[in-house]
């Protein structure tokens, strides 16, 4: 299997596999359709606090990456739906964040990696 990431707002492509949307909030202007959103898991996605306290601030990325790891790790069923959503051979996280080197689709393909 093979995961990639892309923006939400990029153009879908017959590339993506099974598109997973992985943030908490709904992107601005983009409606499943539009999206071609398949699963929106935003149980897996990093808490309200911790993505508030992130602010996508560099110097905190280090320490939200632990963070929302130790939220994963404490989230069997998230973690569980997770894994039955990997159930094709290629899989795009879709994010909206305007950072594309430090994200939390990023920091959540890391954590797969592991």
């Amino acid at each position: 299997m093979q995961i990639k990431i892309k923006r939400v707002y990029e153009s879908p492509s017959k590339d993506d596999g099974k598109r997973i949307l992985v943030d908490r909030l709904r992107p601005r202007g983009i409606s499943k359709e539009s999206g071609k959103i398949d699963l929106w898991l935003k149980e897996i996605s990093p808490s309200n606090e911790l993505r508030n306290w992130y602010g996508h601030d560099l110097e905190h990325w280090v320490e939200f990456k632990k963070r929302y790891w130790a939220e994963l790790r404490s989230n069997p069923e998230g973690l569980e739906k997770l894994k039955d959503s990997l159930d094709e051979k290629v899989i795009t996280f879709l994010y909206s964040s305007k950072n594309l080197e430090y994200n939390n689709a990023i920091a959540l393909m890391e954590f797969l990696s592991k």
